[in-house]
């Protein structure tokens, strides 16, 4: 169409147009080489996006896992001092049957294991859990390098401990004499690897299976996919740690691939070398529609949170800004042109244009169409990408809140289960059914021992049956003081050794006054289950425990808070400073109670576009649902939810945008007059005392000195190469008294009385139109005989009134 323009112009007016081809020729260049960014842009947002999704899955997964082997490593070290375990390793018991049956309890509550097993100093197996695949003999060099140790082992390859098995993820640790304290066997936790993988596969992998999902060791071979009939077990796959934007070649096929290392938990790094994996060929990483979760979005809040697209995409912002300056070019370009033309425009007798005029001013119009036209295709085209940011940025917050609420269950898992296993610990129930002081010392060493292992609690407490504190972690200040009855009663009213008792989250005096998760199981009689001895309450760390998860689904971004809350909004833990828990997180749009009833569907999260707290946000909630058994049967947890606020900038509460005035054509008579706006009102001038408009940009600021209304100068090229310097200033301020307001949309027109030149600042462009003296009337508003504007021009049958401003009047207020 701009060739198509170009060509018309030199063919029907080559004089009258000599001027505009230059700026034509540039306005379509300009286009082409937006267009390259703009498809450049495209595919580095597209792809941007893909990497990230993979970078998230990839980085959550691994996370996940080795916080989940971080248990493990402490369990090893716990059952390896079981008092019972150990007299029968040590020889000193030799009830089989009650070893085994030891071990399957220890199983029922700690289900991530598929094998617990006992082995004397030469390799033999003294007991297992698992009798499905028995084993009596042992020649793995795990055992020696254990009882060489003197904390775990940690050991995955293939082993005889787990004959049929390809391998096995094996937990190992040295069992002492309870008489000389000299190694007297083994202990090896089998981690059930395959069915935690299939777990972590399942909850993080694109529902799609466009991508798979990859655990991988330090030489980048496959350890355990989630779709092993695509990328099967051992074979060595490339890898993107960086998360540059390349393809990466595997089988015959082109791949965006994400990597993640996990940068350890509490001090353990995890198995070395171990990262996940996230591939996706390039053929189906694009097929996904970000966009629908936009669709509801109100426009004006979509609008709102679009005009601070300069701080999430400066790309985009900038490409956008490179289309509107381009837009804002053709509108002066052709405006000029109209002014030009009526100036240089030949009059016959009957008043009407010259042909070459007609056809000029036909070219002119050609040009705003086709301008508007490509301004529309770019805007909605970058609209769209915008919206593949949010899109990207709201998938990343569901899938963060996700990752939050199962971490928060897969740890409180573990509590649930360390109290019900602590409370059948044989020192423990000795020490309660037979209390002394030297009992009472003893259950203290072992709480002790304990909490050296499980470093997530702040302390860990055992109480007799009328509910008084006997021993505890963290400081004696609790000895001797009580629990409260309700919590008493429900304790003693559990049923059997699976069960516990949670208190709800709140403020506690076992933890310094702060809000916490405390769990508790029932001590029993050793000889007499039915009976209540007493209770173990375990103390979590919660305020930096909790504060731990939700900074790592953060992840250090700046412009996003995160937050633990109960369904009625309660905070139970935040990274936002100005929430405390206790605090209640008030959303609109009924974001949690969405989350709640999703939970009771398929448990998916919600997200929305809203303002909160006075920020455009991207908010995301998701309810725990549970891990393994864990929130399995309701009524017993307090139901928890996870919530992601991602801010992008302040609520604008400017003015509204001024609506453009559409005139219509009313004759092609009388005298043409350039028309603008000015302080939001529409004014004109005669075109022949305008010489050209020229964007705001370009004047040199100056202070006001000499004249209110000054703003600065205008470098104006004369002829011959020289420069002449005019005054620019504030057309409304002189019009109105009140100073227009400057925007990427100002404009100066060089206005011209007689040999002066002065320059006015005014809002936008409009038009240029013929009106004759039907058109014109006094206007009631003049300010009399020094008023700038004396007459109206009547548009669109009355219903547009234009002011026109008096050149001469405006020139010698000036000069006074």
């Amino acid at each position: 169409m701009w060739r198509l323009i170009e060509s018309s112009a030199k063919m029907n007016c080559p004089a009258e147009a000599r001027l505009l081809l230059p700026a034509m020729v540039a306005t379509r260049t300009g286009f082409a080489h937006l267009e390259q960014a703009l498809v450049s842009n495209l595919v580095h947002e597209k792809v941007r996006h893909v990497l990230a999704d993979l970078g998230t899955q990839a980085r959550y997964a691994i996370d996940i896992l080795v916080r989940n082997l971080f248990e493990r490593t402490a369990d090893v070290g716990f059952l390896a001092t079981d008092a019972d375990l150990c007299r029968f390793v040590a020889g000193l018991d030799d009830d089989r049957d009650a070893a085994r049956q030891r071990l399957s309890d220890y199983r029922d509550k700690y289900t991530v294991y598929d094998e617990i097993l006992l082995l004397d100093l030469e390799g033999r197996v003294l007991v297992q859990a698992d009798p499905a695949t028995p084993v009596t003999y042992s020649r793995d060099p795990l055992l020696q390098q254990t009882l060489d140790a003197n904390g775990y082992v940690e050991t995955f390859r293939a082993t005889d401990l787990r004959p049929g098995k390809s391998r096995a993820l094996v937990y190992s640790h040295r069992m002492l004499h309870p008489d000389t304290g000299e190694p007297a066997g083994v202990l090896c936790l089998c981690f059930n690897f395959e069915q935690e993988m299939g777990a972590i596969f399942a909850a993080y992998r694109d529902p799609s299976h466009r991508a798979n999902m990859l655990l991988l060791d330090a030489q980048d071979h496959v350890i355990s996919s989630a779709d092993p009939l695509w990328i099967p077990a051992g074979v060595r796959v490339p890898t993107n740690a960086d998360g540059q934007p390349q393809l990466l070649m595997f089988g015959g096929r082109e791949y965006l691939v994400r990597t993640f290392s996990s940068a350890g938990y509490q001090g353990y790094p995890g198995p070395a070398g171990w990262k996940a994996q996230l591939m996706i060929p390039v053929d189906l990483a694009f097929r996904a529609n970000g966009g629908q979760s936009l669709a509801d979005v109100e426009p004006a809040l979509m609008q709102g949170l679009l005009s601070h697209a300069q701080a999430f995409s400066p790309s985009l912002h900038e490409l956008m800004s490179s289309v509107t300056r381009t837009t804002r070019t053709i509108e002066r370009i052709v405006w000029n042109g109209k002014v030009t033309s009526a100036a240089n425009d030949q009059v016959s007798g009957d008043g009407s244009h010259s042909g070459g005029i007609n056809k000029l001013n036909t070219v002119l119009d050609q040009i705003t169409e086709t301008g508007e036209r490509s301004d529309a295709l770019f805007s909605h085209s970058i609209q769209d990408l915008y919206q593949t940011v949010l899109a990207s940025s709201i998938s990343e917050a569901e899938l963060t809140s996700q990752l939050l609420v199962d971490m928060l269950d897969r740890n409180l898992y573990e509590r649930a289960n360390d109290c019900r296993w602590w409370a059948l610990s044989a020192q423990l129930r000795r020490g309660l059914a037979q209390p002394s002081d030297q009992q009472t010392r003893a259950i203290a060493e072992v709480l002790a021992y304990i909490n050296s292992l499980y470093t997530v609690y702040a302390r860990l407490f055992v109480y007799d049956r009328g509910g008084r504190i006997i021993a505890s972690t963290g400081g004696d200040d609790i000895v001797g003081q009580y629990i409260s009855g309700d919590t008493l009663g429900r304790v003693a009213a559990l049923r059997s050794e699976l069960d516990h008792y949670p208190e709800a989250f709140g403020p506690s005096a076992f933890y310094g006054g702060d809000a916490t998760y405390i769990y508790h199981a029932a001590i029993r009689h050793p000889e007499q289950s039915a009976t209540v001895v007493g209770g173990i309450g375990i103390v979590f760390d919660s305020r930096p425990e909790l504060l731990n998860m939700l900074h790592s689904g953060v992840a250090g971004r700046a412009n996003m808070r995160a937050y633990f809350v109960t369904p009625q909004g309660q905070v139970l833990s935040s990274t936002d400073a100005a929430c405390a828990p206790g605090d209640v997180l008030k959303l609109g749009a009924g974001l949690l109670e969405q989350a709640n009833a999703a939970a009771a569907g398929n448990g998916a999260s919600v997200s929305r576009i809203m303002q909160h707290d006075g920020q455009y946000v991207i908010a995301a909630c998701t309810r725990a649902t549970g891990y393994r058994e864990f929130r399995a049967v309701d009524g017993v947890e307090q139901p928890v939810l996870a919530v992601l606020l991602q801010a992008f900038g302040p609520v604008r509460n400017e003015l509204p945008a001024q609506a453009a005035v559409r005139i219509e054509r009313l004759r092609d008579t009388g005298p043409d007059f350039a028309i603008f706006y000015a302080g939001r009102t529409l004014m004109a001038l005669r075109a022949t005392q305008i010489q050209e408009a020229v964007p705001f940009a370009k004047v040199q600021r100056t202070t006001s000195a000499g004249h209110p209304a000054r703003l600065g100068m205008l470098d104006v090229p004369l002829s011959g190469g020289r420069k002449h310097f005019v005054w620019v200033f504030d057309l409304a301020l002189l019009a109105t008294g009140k100073p227009g307001a400057i925007t990427d949309n100002s404009q100066v027109m060089l206005a011209h009385c007689g040999q002066s030149i002065i320059g006015l600042l005014v809002d936008d462009l409009h038009s240029v139109q013929q009106f004759d003296s039907a058109d014109m009337t006094d206007s009631p508003f003049s300010g009399g005989e020094t008023g700038l504007a004396p007459r109206l021009i009547k548009a669109n049958q009355g219903n547009v009134l234009i002011q026109e401003i008096d050149i001469e009047r405006l020139f010698a207020r000036l000069r006074g």
